[in-house]
């Protein structure tokens, strides 16, 4: 949790650096460009990161583990290949990107084209440390996820990402240098991820292990037959956070597409605090549900909704009460996106309410549900962006993603509790819910009410809401089962 704690933190200041050191319209230019290098990532993975922890848990639940090895062959290969395949196309389609995305600054498109490019010769390197590291989780493992992507890669964007920024004392700002900057560090993540997920496969191969052919292709199709839908799903999910800035680009221009993406930084925290919670309770709600166990199933789903809520509520309030403040952060220019921000808190508000809804129907077996909710929520944020980002700009984004967002979460929610019976109101969560408005919803509206609105009116706000915060969560720890955090107690051990 600290980790991905870390990396959005890190997450805000790159773009901080960004966004300041950038003109707005570079800017807007700069995060088009990671935001077309992250959806071909995610394409390149072709739904392994589900898969691949999915089928590993399996294997080994069922008795199967001889076939760990042609497992991890079965999904790392295809991957490879895809993601140089996508490198290809998404350097040879740089310039029609760039112009497509900076039609309203024709003097961005070659700056433009140049930044893509240069992303587009890392595509295989992140797709490849993603899957990597999944394969280590998979075996349980999640301190390579947490080291390797969530401290050590954030560190080095930040770091090289920040020396870039001063590089721009002597030189001017160039986005393929911000480009290159920002991406050099999958390059030696990737090495290392490498690294650990050979040991954890060697550590956990069992001695002697071999398999025949007709294992092999029963289990390539089984995997595919899962992964398959899946993969669809995931590129749609990539879709859903990334596509609208694109959109923004492409209809509103690069200015508001830098103001849309400065506002929803804070998503992409929240995204990263929920990221980690779900990948530390995968493989075990995995095993669960593949052993028919749903009362272990129901139990990690609740305790790690109550955790997501009891973290990212209380940001999310803050952000909707600090939204002109928080903007300034990135510049004057920015402030005019506080309506973005708050569209996007409340919409955060009813997703992390959720859980990890989506990961826990694809854990299921509902892999062909998932895609389908994945892509009516994909079409409800396009639908609503072409309509209202002509006429109200960044606000029109966040109101498409804020619709797709609700229906992401609430079909699947209704799909979880109609099929398996799983739902993630649990006492937990309903104790961190109403711990997290009282104490930073209620109480600052009435303390500004008193005190203002102002600076000093907001620090009072906290001053106050923040202790008793902690006090609350203190008291209520039992039905928050705040002691399963420690390393002995472990979610699974919790009772």
């Amino acid at each position: 949790m600290a980790g991905s704690v870390l990396a959005g933190t890190t997450g805000v200041l790159v773009t901080g650096i960004v966004a300041r050191t950038l003109g707005k319209a570079e800017a807007g230019a700069f995060f088009s460009a990671t935001a077309a290098f992250v959806l071909a990532g995610g394409l390149a993975k072709l739904g392994t990161s589900t898969g691949l922890v999915y089928w590993p848990a399996r294997l080994r639940a069922t008795g199967r583990s001889h076939l760990l090895g042609p497992c991890l062959r079965i999904g790392l290969a295809p991957v490879v290949v895809f993601s140089l395949l996508l490198a290809v196309v998404m350097w040879a389609a740089a310039p029609a990107i760039a112009r497509i995305t900076a039609h309203d600054s024709p003097e961005m498109i070659a700056g433009h084209t140049a930044g893509l490019r240069v992303l587009a010769a890392f595509i295989p390197l992140q797709a490849l440390t993603d899957v990597l590291l999944t394969v280590t989780r998979g075996y349980r493992s999640m301190r390579p996820t947490v080291l390797l992507d969530r401290v050590l890669r954030s560190s080095l964007q930040l770091l090289t990402v920040s020396l870039a920024g001063v590089s721009t004392l002597w030189a001017a700002a160039s986005l393929p240098v911000f480009a290159l900057a920002w991406a050099a560090p999958y390059l030696p993540v990737a090495v290392l991820a490498g690294y650990a997920a050979r040991r954890v496969y060697l550590t956990g191969r069992p001695p002697g292990a071999s398999s025949d052919r007709a294992e092999r292709d029963r289990l390539r199709r089984d995997f595919w037959l899962f992964t398959g839908p899946r993969a669809l799903a995931a590129v749609a999910q990539l879709a859903l956070q990334r596509v609208d800035v694109l959109l923004v680009a492409a209809l509103g221009g690069l200015g508001p597409a830098a103001v849309y993406a400065v506002a929803g930084r804070f998503v992409i925290l929240i995204q990263f605090v929920n990221q980690g919670l779900s990948q530390s309770v995968q493989p075990r709600l995995a095993e669960a549900l593949s052993t028919g166990d749903r009362d272990a199933a129901n139990r990690l789903y609740q305790l790690a909704t109550g955790w997501l809520v009891l973290i990212t509520w209380p940001v999310n309030l803050l952000v909707i009460l600090f939204a002109p403040y928080y903007l300034r952060f990135f510049g004057d220019d920015y402030t005019a996106g506080t309506p973005v921000v708050r569209v996007l808190a409340v919409a955060m508000l009813i997703a992390t309410g959720c859980g990890m809804v989506d990961m826990v129907l694809a854990m299921a077996g509902r892999t062909s549900l998932n895609l389908g909710n994945v892509l009516v929520a994909l079409a409800v944020t396009i639908g609503l962006d072409v309509l209202l980002i002509p006429r109200w700009g960044a606000l029109g984004a966040a109101a498409g993603l804020a619709g797709a967002m609700v229906a992401n979460n609430l079909l699947p929610l209704v799909q979880v509790f109609r099929s398996s019976r799983l739902h993630p109101f649990g006492p937990g969560t309903r104790a961190a819910a109403l711990l997290s408005i009282g104490c930073f919803g209620l109480l600052p509206w009435a303390v500004t009410g008193l005190a203002g609105r102002g600076p000093a009116g907001l620090a009072l706000a906290v001053a106050v809401a923040a202790p008793v915060f902690g006090g609350g969560a203190w008291l209520l720890r039992g039905r928050l089962e705040l002691g399963a955090f420690t390393r002995r107690n472990h979610p699974k051990e919790a009772r």
